[in-house]
């Protein structure tokens, strides 16, 4: 009897009032559906190492199946993982005392530390959820001129180089993906390099970046187009990271609740701006046109900050007084928010790179329910596409 048609997998049953939510009823087959891509495996690869049918794997990657015990040691034997991992349940770790080392509020992310005896709780809010401090450095560039972006370059290393994932793009929570990846056996490194979607995708179809960090609004035909644009001659994966919401972070005593662009043009005031060719900066740009607002109107429409906390970091330093930011940035700086867009973060990975090992740890990674714990304890953050395979070309 195969896979598919008897007892090794079942169609799935949702009953009302079980608890189980859309979100965890597809996230065993996402994490084993990111298990198979790591490995460059088609469903039929995987089924012929498995000994099983490519609709039962089919199935179980859609949501639709329940593989039965047999069918679950088959697959992670076939993929080396192990069954917990690829099917085991998510569990929430019960709750502990600490000592708060500042002030918080309730559902206040904080960073845990064991300092003799105690455990202490670091709130992260403000700038001290940025790390404002010296990042620590692989190496340093040889004594002699500078070096042009993209040519080659000697590098004098600190320490024997080892496996890192490289990521670029401006979604804030990327270096979230650090910790998990740092657990991994063996470790693997993470740098992120902060820049505009277009320009992570430049990096990326360059081969100088393992995957590009990229946002747009929910169009899936723009999403496509964006992809051909930059990698139609090699291929890639996309899989989902978060969604949030883009729009303006204004200081709260100069929002009466009824704030508009108009508005801030009229009332001249400061805007934060970001850099050219960041999607925030074009969104800006197609409200200001819808409004008929010309950009000369806006007093600090030519200042450009590269980065979405920054925006909101210089709104709460007094810098300016309203921005083009995303609402967690605003969340995170206790400012008023004004939506504009729902964008939806998406990771992508070229083709020809989906077999390192880099790559392959960044698929587990993604989806893992650790990093899907991350992204939920960030207010303003959707973490339910993490993990979700989005299209490919």
């Amino acid at each position: 009897m195969s896979a598919a048609e008897g007892p090794s997998v079942t169609p799935r049953k949702h009953l009302k009032g079980s608890g189980e939510s859309e979100e965890s009823r597809g996230r065993d087959g996402t994490r084993l559906r990111l298990a198979r891509l790591a490995q460059a495996l088609s469903q039929q690869d995987l089924a012929a190492v498995a000994g099983v049918t490519r609709q039962a794997v089919a199935g179980i990657e859609g949501g639709h199946w329940d593989p039965s015990l047999r069918v679950a040691l088959a697959l992670s034997r076939a993929l080396n993982i192990a069954v917990e991992d690829l099917f085991g349940p998510s569990t929430a770790l019960a709750p502990i005392e600490t000592r708060l080392l500042a002030s918080a509020s309730a559902e206040q992310r904080v960073e845990l530390a064991n300092v003799g005896p105690l455990n202490v709780a670091l709130p992260l809010v403000g700038d001290r959820a940025l790390r404002a401090g010296f990042i620590p450095a692989s190496g340093v560039m040889t004594a002699g001129e500078g070096r042009i972006s993209g040519r080659t370059a000697t590098v004098r290393p600190f320490a024997p180089t080892w496996h890192s994932v490289a990521v670029a793009g401006c979604d804030p929570a990327l270096p979230l993906l650090a910790e998990p990846l740092a657990r991994l056996n063996p470790p693997i490194g993470f740098a992120w390099w902060p820049c505009s979607s277009q320009r992570a995708l430049e990096l990326l179809a360059a081969g100088l970046v393992h995957a590009a960090g990229i946002h747009l609004a929910e169009d899936h035909s723009a999403l496509i187009s964006m992809l051909e644009k930059h990698l139609a001659n090699v291929g890639a994966e996309v899989i989902g990271f978060s969604a949030w919401r883009e729009g303006l972070a204004i200081t709260p005593n100069l929002n009466d609740g009824s704030l508009t662009l108009t508005g801030v043009a009229e009332r001249g005031l400061r805007l934060v701006n970001r850099e050219n060719g960041s999607e925030a900066r074009s969104l800006l740009d197609q409200h200001l046109e819808q409004a008929g607002i010309e950009v000369n109107a806006l007093t600090g429409y030519d200042t450009q900050v590269s980065g979405q906390l920054l925006v909101a970091s210089s709104i709460a330093a007094g810098l300016g007084d309203v921005g083009i930011t995303m609402e967690p940035a605003a969340k995170a700086y206790d400012l008023d928010f004004i939506p504009l867009a729902a964008e939806h973060s998406h990771i992508v990975l070229s083709r020809p790179l989906l077999t390192t090992p880099e790559a392959q740890a960044l698929l587990r990674v993604l989806g893992s329910p650790h990093m899907q714990t991350q992204l939920a304890g960030l207010p303003g953050y959707d973490a339910q596409p993490c993990g979700d395979a989005i299209c490919s070309i």
